[in-house]
């Protein structure tokens, strides 16, 4: 009787595992298998959805049921720090409305949708996403809200888009198109007031106050001093993200909106908002619908007012999309 040496015995046992394991490894093919979107919107729990570009998430919308409003935080920068914080840095009781980027107003209705203590305050309660859309080059999602009183009155329905589009480096564009309308029953008047419908609350080390940062507007004003609810095509507040980096928000008006160029609240300690109904009311007709487009181009460094310019007018290019009707 022969025997093999032990050497080949245990030669032949490993070419065995080998070839049974590229086998065990090999994948069914997928025919019919699409490219996956670089841009993703995810639904997420506990009333979330993340906006990512490949494995970096640049914004995530919040809509839960306990929220006195829906916002967006965070909000990404360069080298992964964030550009806006939730609450005022020095006041963060009174001013805990400042959700990092919202949408509110202090008088719709006579009620307020702006603040989160006070006298007859209203709630914007997310009622359903209508759609989420992944893509190559930008995600988006739709959804409806209803602007309710203490008692649950409707006072306003408003569907809301936001799109994000990445750009060159660490640079994105969030496009948030709002579709408003009065319920049935008659008009519903957007009071005269600095606070409404847009506000970003940038992070402590960007503001003028705290970081030594700057405001700009589209006029060649800053800061403060300067840009205090004076009318623009678009505000900038940049300042230090990193001991080295800097970052940024410009927050753009549309041609498009009523009274454009709008005036934009600035304040040097690290928050600036469109304001839509500074100089007059607004009223809303039940058979009209208003439409208004904000755009937020989120950059690494303090851009120049030549190099906003040329972002802003590509957006001021950009085709409104069309919402889904309210009723």
């Amino acid at each position: 009787m022969s025997h093999r040496p032990a050497c080949a015995c245990c030669l032949v046992l490993v070419l065995s595992l080998c070839a049974a394991a590229r086998v065990i490894g090999a994948e069914a093919e997928l025919p019919d298998a699409k490219p996956v979107p670089d841009v993703q919107v995810i639904p997420l729990p506990y009333d979330q959805a993340a906006f990512r570009h490949l494995d970096r998430e640049l914004t995530r919308y919040h809509f839960g049921p306990s929220l006195r409003r829906p916002f967006w935080y965070p909000i990404a920068g360069p080298a992964g720090r964030l550009l806006t914080q939730m609450g005022h840095p020095r006041d963060p009781y009174t001013h805990s409305h400042h959700n990092s980027v919202w949408i509110s107003h202090a008088s719709v209705g006579g009620v307020d949708f702006w603040s989160d203590h006070g006298q007859n305050l209203g709630r914007i309660v997310h009622r359903w996403v209508k759609q989420y859309e992944d893509g190559d080059r930008s995600a988006w999602m739709l959804s409806l809200n209803a602007w309710e009183d203490a008692q649950g009155k409707v006072l306003l329905n408003e569907w809301r888009r936001c799109e994000v589009q990445p750009l060159d480096g660490d640079d994105w564009l969030m496009l948030i198109d709002l579709q408003l309308e009065a319920p049935p029953g008659g008009p519903v008047t957007l009071g005269q007031t600095p606070f409404g419908l847009i506000g970003v609350r940038m992070a402590k080390t960007i503001g003028v106050n705290d970081g030594g940062g700057r405001i700009l507007n589209s006029e060649g004003q800053v800061n403060e001093e300067q840009a205090f609810r004076k009318p623009a095509r678009w505000v900038d507040y940049s300042g230090p993200v990193t001991s080295q980096l800097r970052g940024g928000i410009t927050l753009m008006d549309h041609p498009q909106n009523p009274g454009h160029p709008t005036p934009f609240h600035v304040r040097n300690d690290g928050w600036m908002g469109a304001s839509l109904t500074l100089n007059a009311p607004l009223t809303i007709q039940p058979d009209k619908r208003l439409q208004l487009r904000y755009g937020l181009w989120n950059h690494a460094g303090v851009p120049k007012l030549e190099q906003i310019e040329v972002r802003w007018k590509e957006y001021a290019r950009r085709k409104l999309p069309l919402i889904a009707p309210g009723r």
